[in-house]
């Protein structure tokens, strides 16, 4: 009974997909509701997007250097080990899983109220495409995801510069070549795919989730939790596919 459940809820999201795109609202109203969303969306999280990558990459660079006790081991694999956590995993993945409960409890919690208020219903009885008019906007201001997450690979690596050379763990020169040596362009290629991938469910799997929900203002709360361990689990889940799609040979 629950997979039937699961599964007719996947089938759902995916039609919902399909409505997105049917009766597009006109420009003129369209584009003032694209750059809110890319204010609320993508601007709006610059700062906790900065703030946690830089003290990340800090601690990752730390962590690092105080397990290579042998020195024998050279000192440019802190640059190194650095480099590949934040590009490969840390930037892309985990930085969607936070911003899973920032973004998506907003756009579930703002999707739902409108429901609760019976504002969808009025923008229906108005001939209004409201999927469109509401998913639509975050989905294309969503599609600036890779630029905030670029950032965010930017300021990892520079805290883990800063926590290394001042911090007394290694010498500037050996963190830059650790960033330099074996660099594969491809990696970052892998990395802005899953980033993409993932901006897309954080657009639609909450407002899914505030768009179909029902009851009053207390399941609206609940909603924003669901959407939350739905949008993390997907995005777990397809991190794995896409690693072995793309970096298993």
């Amino acid at each position: 009974m629950m997979l039937i459940r699961y599964l007719s809820q996947i089938g759902k999201y995916f039609l919902m997909w399909k409505e997105i795109f049917k009766k597009p609202t006109k420009w003129s109203v369209m584009k003032g509701l694209i750059f809110k969303e890319v204010d609320d969306l993508i601007i709006d999280s610059l700062g906790i997007v900065a703030f946690i990558s830089f003290f990340v990459g800090g601690v990752v660079s730390i962590q690092t250097a105080l397990n290579l006790t042998n020195s024998f081991i050279p000192k440019y694999l802190i640059g190194y080990a650095t480099r590949q956590s934040v590009i490969l995993e840390f930037a892309p993945t985990f930085m969607s899983i936070i911003m899973a409960g920032k973004m998506g409890s907003f756009i579930t919690s703002s999707i739902g109220s409108m429901r609760v208020t019976e504002q969808i219903d009025a923008l229906e009885v108005m001939g209004v495409n409201s999927l469109n008019y509401l998913v639509f906007p975050k989905i294309i201001a969503l599609l600036l995801y890779p630029f905030l997450i670029g950032i965010g690979m930017f300021l990892g690596i520079a805290g883990g510069y800063i926590a290394t050379v001042y911090g007394g763990f290694g010498a500037d020169v050996d963190f830059i070549e650790g960033i330099q040596r074996d660099f594969l362009p491809f990696h970052v290629v892998y990395s802005f795919t899953k980033t993409f991938i993932f901006g897309m469910l954080l657009a639609t799997i909450p407002s899914f989730h505030g768009y179909y929900m029902k009851g009053g203002a207390l399941e609206v709360g609940k909603a924003s939790t669901v959407s939350f361990v739905w949008t993390s689990v997907t995005i777990i889940v397809l991190n794995y596919v896409i690693t072995q799609l793309l970096l298993t040979k």
